[in-house]
């Protein structure tokens, strides 16, 4: 009998060790001087607007607080106290989750107790060491630049694109170690907005996840922003548009080509804007003997601003606006949420090049041109 009880025993506790818990509970400490019923809450980003939500509250009493409920999958949310400055981030996923953090220090969280957040731990530990010496870098080139150093300043220039170029090694290595991490798809997602890695690089990353961390709703948007990323790579057919001109007309991409143009996204608010267009300016009068065109597709809100800066830098070529910000239609056709961006085309429509400024506009004008 006392075989079959300790048998019975085991079985259960194996049974609770393959159990898949069907609900998150949140047990979080707080230090510092926090008043018992002060609130907390926990938000999430809204996947269309992108702002975030107040998902659930509680209060704080003695240092301490729950939250409970349910996920289909792991999401990224963040823990607001009422009338403390700062947020700490936190990755909400079936399970217990212990959270700990001074008030004052809400940034340093510390999270326990789920594997999510083992792994998110890690990244953040390394992230705040880049931090670290990134800091102690521009507290460097501030002495240099006072000091008026020319040459320490060109040391720590050098030093600046080491810098980066670690950093983005780190977040790139992170992912491919890392293929079961939330954290993992939402650098993915990041390296695609800000176009620091080619779309080959991005895909691989993209492949190698878990088919759990493809099914988050970060998974979902790099699938959906890797298709528009292809639409627009160099190799691919530039997606014809059409736009409202300067005086009301309609003109389509089609009408314009050339036998090489410049699909140039701007805006006059955009400072590097405007400081490249006078390169743009004198390549194209340049080369526009010589097939290339150039067609402008301004970001501006206001009509008044759009005109008044073409007028202004002497833009002598085709415009189009849908006076849209970042909502412009053409600028979504091309993925564009940064400017300036640049598609350089050939007489074919094939996208040959993206994103040339300066010199390097008129390396590869003159090289297709000449």
């Amino acid at each position: 009998m006392k075989r079959i009880t300790i048998l019975l025993a085991i079985g259960i506790v194996l049974t609770a060790c393959n159990t898949t818990p069907d609900g998150f509970v949140v047990q979080g400490e707080l230090t510092g001087d926090i008043e018992n019923g002060t609130p907390i809450y926990l938000k999430t980003t809204d996947s269309l607007s992108r702002g975030l939500i107040e998902i659930d509250t509680t209060t704080i009493e003695n240092g301490v607080f729950v939250f409970e409920g349910k996920t289909s999958s792991p999401q990224l949310h963040y823990l607001f106290i009422d009338g403390v400055r700062g947020n700490s981030p936190i990755i909400i996923e079936n399970g217990t989750i212990e959270f700990s953090a001074q008030k004052d220090s809400l940034g340093f969280a510390k999270l326990k107790g789920s594997e999510q957040n083992r792994m998110f731990m890690d990244y953040l530990e390394e992230s705040r060491k880049m931090a670290s010496i990134s800091k102690s870098f521009n507290a460097d080139f501030r002495k240099a630049q006072s000091a008026r150093d020319t040459a320490m300043i060109e040391s720590l220039r050098a030093e600046y694109f080491d810098l980066q170029e670690k950093a983005k090694n780190f977040e790139v290595d992170f992912a491919t170690q890392n293929p079961s991490a939330l954290i993992s798809a939402l650098i993915i997602e990041r390296a695609i907005a800000t176009k620091v890695l080619p779309v080959e690089e991005l895909q691989a990353l993209y492949d190698a996840l878990t088919p759990e961390i493809k099914a988050t709703q970060p998974g979902k948007r790099i699938k959906t922003n890797l298709q528009k990323a292809k639409g627009t790579a160099i190799g691919a057919p530039a997606p014809n548009f059409s736009g409202p001109t300067p005086d009301g007309q309609q003109l389509a991409l089609a009408d314009v080509k050339g036998k090489l143009t410049l699909i140039d996204f701007w805006a006059a608010w955009c400072k590097p804007c405007r400081a490249e267009n006078p390169n743009i300016v004198a390549v194209y009068q340049k080369y526009k003997d010589k097939g290339l065109n150039v067609v402008g597709v301004s970001l501006d809100r206001k009509e008044e601003d759009w005109l008044a800066a073409i007028e202004a830098d002497g833009l002598d070529w085709n415009h189009i606006s849908n006076l849209k910000y970042f909502q412009d239609p053409v600028a979504k056709l091309y993925n564009v949420n940064a400017i300036p961006a640049a598609f350089l085309i050939d007489e074919n429509g094939v996208i040959v090049a993206k994103n040339l400024r300066g010199a390097a506009l008129e390396q590869k004008v003159a090289e297709l041109l000449n």
